[in-house]
């Protein structure tokens, strides 16, 4: 799967990814970097690669349709998370990937539990 992390990832991060075997870019990388996130999710959208952030303003599904692009991941911790915690909560996200099928959803994994918001047919 293609992924685009978003500025508040890191390389420990995008090795994850890229462990798991998927193709990962980042937003700093990209030189995309303080830009808007109206302009983020249009450049994910044109490269068909899913977003993974820590920006809760892409839970808003009106503003950022995840079936516009190849889904959106939002991983949600509690204010200041430790590195650990973050890398625990990204790989919680690769083990779901095994099992379920990511299409153009909007993802958003916490503590405890990933909740799925599906496009409605």
């Amino acid at each position: 799967m293609k992924f685009k992390l978003d500025e508040n990832f890191g390389k420990r991060t995008q090795r994850i990814f890229i462990e798991a075997g998927h193709d990962v870019k980042t937003v700093y990388e990209e030189k995309l970097s303080g830009q808007s996130d109206d302009k983020i999710f249009s450049h994910c959208g044109k490269e068909n690669r899913c977003l993974v952030t820590l920006d809760l303003d892409f839970a808003n599904v009106l503003r950022f349709p995840p079936e516009k692009s190849s889904g959106i991941v939002i991983v949600r911790t509690p204010q200041n998370p430790s590195l650990e915690l973050l890398e625990d909560l990204v790989a919680k996200f690769m083990k779901a990937l095994e099992v379920s099928e990511f299409k153009q959803d909007l993802w958003i994994v916490e503590i405890g539990r990933i909740r799925i918001h599906q496009k409605e047919n």
